[in-house]
């Protein structure tokens, strides 16, 4: 037995041993040889001026390679996992690590770089030379996935390194990546798609113990750290589609640059969800494949800290740095970091510290910014002849065999197409499509008045026993009532309607966002609270017995990183209904890199489909600038080729109609829908419960008249209900006033036809109580004067402004009088 395993295996360690190795748990990671230009100094420190034999032994094995950050964990019992496999003497796998496949592994990396360097001179590829040992790491953690009976990973990661991984660990031939390089036709893709280092792609993964890890590389865009909320959610929902075995079958590992990972808010945010109910997928591994640079700049002006993986301290969960250059350390890290996974459910990060060797693309010149680390680069030699040397095998028979099988991958490239296809959808997708909106796509969403009576009765109903609250008590008997036809419904009961019938129906129905259980206007209460216990009940989940699930959750306070979890959980999810609500419609502002870069761009860049719905309170009320708009007018701005659905519902029964349609249509696009605020109650707004029986929803709600008005006002939302009201006061009956429900897919079929009937309308006013560089002007302006067939259109709207409303009630008040005047204002005189 070795003098370290006596130490190790000591039955009673003194006190003077214990100090030691406790002391180099904490600290020895500062210590830890983990930069192979060694640029990144060891900290000298008091705690670790130790010697002696525990004191070699504990640094031997805490300040080499490998440095471990974990004694921030108040879990023991983790703590203790931690020290036991880094503290035994043979490495954490059973056997030897497979040096020639290692070898290999590096081999095939380096010289793939190459090769693309070559052939395709000045084209960027994004080399990952200098971190090749992310392809061992990778290796090393999906067989120890399988040893775990994993079937699939799912991988996000940015575009270092992302076409060699694509190869090798994704599968996909090399000769689909050539083809790609090859491809010099603008024509091609005819303004969409996305570079070659953006795309996804599937493929299979050979584990050393004869099974296949499905791989799902994730598409993503180049704002780094946006894909790491949609991979997770869409981790979750493969792991939900599959039950209980789920977070067993299903690993999400996601890739990180060290500049992105320490700088961009959104990967914190997606790390805060890792332990929250709905969101968690029982543990994520994260790799922090780190080049010390970022673009050009380096770590002293990347973070305030020593390593840029110290954001995730904020959760008790060990972080492994490990130098890329120790390929037998990165494996061993990388079977260390899946296992821990896996034994307790959690996050684990691991910081694979190499360097980059060319520029951020190969294309930059990296000497004008890094001179010095760049004349260590220029020198060093390429880390698989390092690793050949250090085992005694001579490499050139790989590096000969790997550059024939690339140069039979470019000759068979130049007869593939250009774009080839580098991923197979799962089958539960077979049922949908995307492309243009069609009429025959349309279904029936009514629902029989019997139906929705039992629905709605089960919905308004609570077990024996339960302490409810007075006030919810209340709203539930005002349900009830509505559920029997004896009171309009709401848009709170007409939703819970839409749910309740797409449950029974077999439709999964997914809800989360900030308060969004009770609701911000506190109109929902998707969630009943024992006032005793706090126990909850959900009705929407005991509706039938064969029903399918029905989730609600209160979501953390971020839009960013919920959003995309959403948006990757409709990915993997697309018979359900997922939807996100935000708390106040401008909070979507928050999230806007996941509406422009995957919600409206997804199909265009990706042929990537989503269901997902955006809930976004909207409507001028005297709240002030920051919760009055949902900003109608960015959602337009990005609408184009029917990539999303924008609408906004006036009355009960168009909400239910809406959301039931979005689940029944096998067509699947985003869908935008603003939602009222005080309109949720307004008498206006509210609806019967045959209604919600009648066939579909109505993209234009066409004026109850008989069509003699000389005037017609078209308007979308609440402020459709004030004219009414303002028309009623002024028993004015020549004027018309058409519901827009549905902005987009622009209804021009259905609006041409109501304007056509209007023959003896004189003019078209377009009425919006946005300011008029917002909401829907710009979008409809053109397009009725298309339709008005030489006929006056004009508007009305608050003026122009910086801020979307105003602060002051008594000021809002005054303006929207004056929208309503002028509205009503015959501008000829006649």
């Amino acid at each position: 037995m070795s003098r370290q395993q006596a130490v190790i295996e000591s039955a009673a360690p003194t006190e003077a041993q214990a100090r030691i190795w406790d002391a180099f748990r904490r600290w020895g990671y500062l210590q830890a040889n983990l930069d192979p230009l060694g640029d990144l100094k060891p900290v000298e420190l008091p705690e670790l001026a130790l010697s002696g034999p525990d004191a070699e032994a504990a640094r031997k094995i805490y300040c080499g390679t490998i440095g471990v950050e974990f004694m921030h964990i108040p879990d023991p019992e983790r703590r203790r996992w931690i020290e036991e496999r880094m503290e035994s003497a043979a490495p954490a796998s059973t056997a030897a690590p497979d040096q020639k496949a290692i070898l290999d592994r590096l081999a095939r990396a380096e010289i793939f770089e190459q090769v693309l360097q070559t052939r395709y001179l000045g084209t960027k590829r994004y080399s990952l030379e200098g971190e090749a040992a992310l392809l061992p790491l990778l290796d090393a953690i999906l067989n120890a996935a399988s040893e775990q009976d994993a079937q699939q990973a799912v991988l996000a990661m940015s575009h270092r390194g992302r076409l060699n991984v694509m190869v090798h660990i994704v599968g996909r031939p090399a000769a689909e990546v050539f083809a790609r390089f090859e491809d010099v036709d603008p024509r091609s893709v005819l303004g969409g798609g996305d570079v070659k280092y953006h795309i996804g792609a599937t493929g299979d993964f050979p584990a050393a113990n004869g099974r296949n890890v499905e791989i799902h590389l994730v598409s993503n865009p180049s704002h780094l750290e946006a894909v790491d909320p949609v991979a997770i959610g869409r981790a979750r929902a493969k792991q939900t589609r599959i039950g209980e075995a789920g977070a067993q079958a299903i690993v999400p590992v996601v890739m990180h640059g060290d500049a992105a990972f320490a700088g961009q808010g959104i990967w914190a945010e997606t790390l805060n969800m890792a332990g929250v109910e709905g969101f968690n997928v029982r543990g994520s591994v994260h790799i922090i494949v780190n080049n010390l640079i970022g673009f050009t700049t380096v770590p002293r002006e990347s973070h305030s800290s020593r390593f840029s993986s110290d954001l995730s301290k904020r959760l008790p969960i060990p972080i492994f740095h490990v130098n890329a250059e120790d390929p037998e350390a990165v494996a061993r890290v990388g079977r260390m970091a899946l296992d821990y996974r896996y034994a307790f459910g959690s996050p684990v990060v691991v910081d694979l510290i190499g360097y980059r060797k060319h520029g951020h693309s190969e294309v930059d010149d990296p000497t004008i910014t890094q001179p010095l680390r760049y004349k260590k680069i220029q020198v060093h030699q390429p880390l698989w002849q390092i690793y050949a040397q250090k085992i005694g095998v001579d490499a050139e028979p790989i590096v000969e065999k790997v550059r024939q099988e690339l140069d039979a991958a470019q000759k068979e490239a130049e007869e593939l197409e250009k774009n080839p296809p580098m991923r197979k959808l799962p089958v539960y997708w077979d049922a949908y499509r995307g492309g243009r909106c069609s009429p025959s796509l349309e279904v029936d969403t009514g629902v029989p008045t019997a139906e929705l009576t039992a629905t709605g009765e089960a919905l308004a109903s609570y077990p024996d026993g339960f302490h409810i609250h007075p006030k919810v008590k209340k709203l539930l008997e005002q349900r009830m009532e509505m559920a029997r036809g004896k009171r309009p419904l709401d848009f709170g009961m007409a939703e819970a309607l839409a749910f309740g019938t797409l449950l029974k129906q077999g439709t999964p129905v997914r809800l989360s966002g900030q308060d969004s259980k009770r609701g911000t206007f506190n109109q929902r209460h998707a969630a009943l609270i024992d006032i005793e216990n706090e126990k909850e009940f959900i009705p929407l989940q005991h509706l039938a017995p064969n029903q399918a699930f029905f989730e609600a959750y209160n979501s953390t306070l971020s839009e960013a990183s919920v959003l995309g979890f959403e948006y990757g959980f409709s990915r993997d999810y697309p018979e359900a209904l997922v939807l996100w609500e935000a708390q106040f419609g401008d909070f979507a502002n928050g999230a806007q890199i996941i509406i422009d870069q995957f919600i409206a761009a997804g199909e265009d860049k990706w042929n990537l489909l989503s269901g997902v719905v955006l809930l976004l309170p909207h409507g001028y009320e005297g709240q002030g600038p920051e919760h009055s708009s949902a900003r109608i007018e960015r959602f337009l701005q990005l609408a184009a080729r029917d990539n999303i659905q924008i609408c906004q519902p006036s009355t009960a029964a168009q909400y239910f109609h809406l959301l039931r349609r979005q689940a029944m249509r096998s067509w699947r696009k985003p869908l935008v829908v603003f939602t009222p605020k005080s309109m949720l109650r307004t008498p206006a707004s509210s609806s019967t419960l045959a209604e919600l029986s009648a066939p579909r929803f109505r993209p234009v709600i066409p004026d109850s008249g008989n069509g003699t008005a000389t005037r017609v006002l078209l308007c979308t939302g609440k402020i459709g209900h004030e004219l009414e009201a303002e028309r009623k006061r002024r028993k004015d009956e020549t004027t018309a006033i058409v519901f827009v429900e549905q902005l987009y897919p622009f209804p021009e079929a259905e609006l041409a036809a109501e304007m056509d009937r209007r023959a003896n309308a004189r003019e078209f006013v377009w009425v919006q109580e946005e300011p008029a560089n917002m909401g829907a002007l710009a979008f409809m302006l053109p397009r009725l004067e298309r339709l008005a067939r030489g006929r006056s259109v004009r508007s009305v709207k608050r003026s122009a402004s910086a801020s979307p409303a105003t602060g002051s009630h008594k000021a809002h008040e005054m303006e929207q009088k004056t929208l309503l005047t002028v509205a009503f204002a015959n501008p000829t005189g006649e």
